[in-house]
């Protein structure tokens, strides 16, 4: 009887220590190291629910980055994929030039860049996709979820021009699509 009590308190008081570090949020490697060498225990201006800055120069690769292949369902299926000419593209079958890296810019916006190419997806405001080499406005697109589950992606630069593939798995003009033609639909796959 007296062994099965401390084995009923070891046990709760082994929930309770558990239950206290569950509710601390996880620290991500960014955070780890812009907090490295200042103490937690001190009141640091940081803040835990901090996750955001502002984009600057350079700081448009902060957040959580994705590395996903954007599908279409339309036609057969396409993948866009980035070339390292700058062009882009629709393809059926997966490759090397078809991970895409989501970074987050802004709350709702994203860019998108090529993995294999080292090229970001830019809008131009004519509505034509291209890889551009340098970060700038044309490369940011809000990211809207949709009631289907996919996304479709508007150049935050030029609104009202959208991400889009045609049947054959070229792009379409940004500005001769509307978010509610299937064109316009992505899903981001692993």
């Amino acid at each position: 009887m007296l062994l099965s009590r401390s084995r009923l308190l070891v046990f709760l008081y082994g929930i309770l220590v558990c239950s206290l570090f569950a509710t601390f949020p996880p620290v991500s490697s960014t955070e780890q190291i812009r907090l490295s060498g200042r103490s937690l225990m001190r009141g640091s201006s940081s803040s835990w629910n901090k996750r955001e800055e502002a984009a600057g120069d350079g700081q448009y690769l902060l957040g959580i980055k994705r590395l996903r292949r954007l599908y279409c369902n339309v036609g057969i299926g396409f993948h866009i994929q980035v070339l390292p000419n700058g062009k882009i593209t629709g393809v059926h079958d997966e490759n090397r030039y078809s991970l895409i890296e989501i970074s987050p810019v802004e709350r709702g916006v994203v860019t998108l860049s090529g993995v294999r190419s080292g090229l970001f997806v830019a809008m131009s405001e004519k509505g034509k996709l291209y890889g551009s080499g340098n970060y700038n406005d044309e490369c940011k697109f809000k990211e809207n979820l949709l009631a289907n589950n996919y996304n479709a992606y508007e150049s935050a630069a030029h609104p009202g021009m959208f991400i889009a593939l045609s049947k054959t798995g070229k792009t379409k003009r940004g500005n001769r699509v509307t978010p509610t033609m299937t064109v316009t639909h992505f899903l981001p796959r692993m």
